[in-house]
């Protein structure tokens, strides 16, 4: 029997909730289940950093379910899942997080970086935890923040084997002005420059 396809989305007060909005709605049209959970802080966030409310981007789940639900089905251990992807997520969710046997991806949103929140992703990553903030790559040379946002969700899901087509990828080709260009070679050893010897031996 093939085990379902599904992953849990947590949905944080963190900001950056348009990264866990774009994340559901490209997985709307796969055959991966998305079971959704908002907490209060992260409704809030929604409405003032994006145009959708927080039932709209219920709806784009296949389930949703209420926080602090405990007769929620993915509650149970006995729930099959790919994992659970919190995006984004808060560092007083990353505190909090007790690690199971599932694959778990954080993608922490917060700067600068203080020692705790630093110590809770190295105890957290100890415990495989993936810790995957999302950065922006500049090497795909986006147009536009939409752009921006799809290929940070894109690498998140890589994390759980969804590979979306048409998903910006390196090719190792470089360019300058829109050309390619060669990479630069390393130099030889025998002709990198000596450092004189001191004392004079």
């Amino acid at each position: 029997m093939t085990a379902p396809r599904r992953l849990i989305v947590g949905i944080t007060g963190a900001t950056g909730t348009v990264f866990g909005v774009r994340l559901l709605q490209l997985l709307k049209d796969t055959d991966v289940e998305t079971h959704l959970v908002i907490s209060r802080w992260g409704a809030r966030t929604l409405v003032h950093e994006t145009p959708f409310t927080a039932e709209e981007v219920r709806r784009l789940a296949t389930r949703s379910y209420a926080e602090g639900d405990q007769g929620a089905a993915i509650s149970s251990g006995s729930f099959v899942t790919m994992g659970m992807v919190v995006l984004p997520c808060s560092m007083k969710t990353l505190a909090a997080i007790a690690h199971g046997q599932r694959r778990l991806v954080l993608g922490v949103r917060e700067a600068p970086l203080s020692t705790i929140h630093l110590e809770n992703m190295l105890k957290l990553s100890k415990m495989g935890v993936v810790i995957s903030p999302p950065v922006p790559a500049f090497y795909t040379h986006p147009r536009t923040l939409d752009e921006m946002v799809d290929h940070t969700v894109a690498r998140v899901l890589d994390l759980f084997d969804v590979h979306l087509e048409g998903a910006d990828r390196w090719s190792g080709t470089m360019t300058a002005g829109g050309k390619a260009v060669a990479p630069p070679q390393p130099t030889p050893l025998a002709a990198a420059p000596r450092r004189p010897r001191r004392g004079g031996r």
